[in-house]
């Protein structure tokens, strides 16, 4: 009231304090004439208070009632809460934090409020998850299945004036409209939704729903979070779900199983079709190549025969005798020369033996292993009737 201006009771225009004598002053003027006083008397010419008229010290404690009574309207506001001043019922202002005062009762009344508390509301059970209340927790969800789901909102104020004249019993609203949205947020979605992947969607379509309908009644209350606590199906039907899920689980699971079998079997299979397609393609080339060699050199033989057959036929022989001899252990001596210096390639020979030597121990490390017979070469074959022939002639 007339405390809370930070003018009153100074002299003048001055920004000193206010002097104590003048507002005494002035608060008697004002109880004079609310006593029927003319309250006319300037600072010089004070008029007799109405306490000065009683009889011995009854003014004394009349002006220590009325003291008493003018100090019961001061009233301190924390920084949390705020001050809403009543007169005769009826809303006046609302106080911020700090030192206020209104006019005593029966005139006026101040109501605190607490803006910056946090204010829980449950629904579906009470104190504890397992202390359920089934006719708030059971919902029925799009399919047509029911689900059990328990709820926390918690909310804050953020309109003292409202939250006092239009609330009989705040927490009934906030939890009869918090009912409200998360039935109809419930019953648009689907089981499977609201169950595992669409808890936090639900949350938060339950707040702005639950926010527009406590702003559609002018409740001054602001929503700050909406907390799933649980949501499962209902007790009677829990092991038949519980099965559903595992044979949902396993389903997946083979699922996954048979996709990473997939995926491990096919890159192989088509690498592995790849690479016989590219080894049947490079062994064509390589035999139209060889078949392509081997007839560009007959053809080449073939003009250098018809050129000088003798020395064509010469060259030949002893390219085959050098094939053959190439591979045999055996030393031929030639006994029309009359050489008595022999040569023997003894090194080689070694080295035959060892490879010799080493064959069998191969062979039995391996037994399964099938051994690959090398055919001789077509040049061998050639050369050994080549040199037949040869002989018949020279005989």
């Amino acid at each position: 009231m007339a405390l809370n201006d930070p003018n009153w009771g100074r002299r003048g225009n001055s920004e000193g304090p206010p002097d104590l004598d003048e507002l005494w002053r002035n608060l008697t003027q004002k109880f004079n004439r609310m006593f029927g006083g003319r309250g006319t008397g300037g600072p010089t010419e004070p008029r007799p208070s109405p306490f000065a008229r009683l009889p011995g010290g009854a003014g004394l404690v009349v002006a220590i009632a009325v003291a008493l009574w003018l100090a019961s309207g001061f009233y301190i506001v924390d920084a949390s809460q705020r001050g809403v001043v009543l007169r005769f019922g009826k809303y006046i202002e609302t106080t911020q934090p700090g030192l206020r005062w209104h006019i005593p009762f029966p005139f006026e009344s101040a109501e605190i409020v607490n803006v910056s508390q946090v204010r829980t509301v449950e629904i579906g059970y009470r104190n504890n998850v397992k202390s359920k209340v089934l006719k708030e927790s059971l919902m029925l969800t799009d399919d047509e299945n029911i689900i059990d789901l328990q709820f926390a909102v918690q909310y804050l104020l953020k309109s003292p004036e409202e939250f006092l004249f239009n609330n009989r019993n705040p927490d009934d609203a906030v939890m009869q409209a918090a009912e409200t949205a998360i039935r109809e947020v419930v019953g648009k979605s689907k089981m499977d939704f609201v169950l595992y992947e669409g808890r936090e969607q639900v949350a938060a379509a339950v707040q702005k729903l639950l926010q527009e309908i406590l702003d559609r009644y002018q409740t001054g209350i602001e929503v700050s979070k909406v907390t799933m606590q649980n949501a499962q199906p209902p007790e009677q039907v829990q092991a038949a779900f519980d099965d559903a899920v595992k044979a949902g689980q396993d389903r997946e699971r083979l699922k996954n199983e048979g996709q990473a079998y997939a995926n491990d079997v096919i890159p192989r299979a088509a690498g592995m079709a790849s690479r016989l397609t590219q080894e049947a393609e490079g062994y064509r080339q390589r035999v139209i190549a060889t078949a392509e060699g081997d007839a560009s050199r007959f053809q080449q033989v073939l003009v250098e025969y018809q050129k000088a057959p003798g020395v064509t036929r010469d060259r030949m022989y002893l390219d085959t005798m050098q094939q053959i001899f190439g591979n045999v252990t055996k030393v031929l001596v030639d006994q029309k020369g009359g050489n008595s210096i022999l040569m023997l390639p003894l090194d080689k020979l070694i080295q035959l033996t060892a490879a010799n030597a080493s064959a069998p121990d191969a062979a039995s490390a391996k037994p399964a292993a099938t051994p690959e017979v090398t055919p001789p070469p077509e040049t061998s074959t050639r050369s050994r009737e080549t040199f037949r022939g040869r002989e018949r002639e020279t005989r």
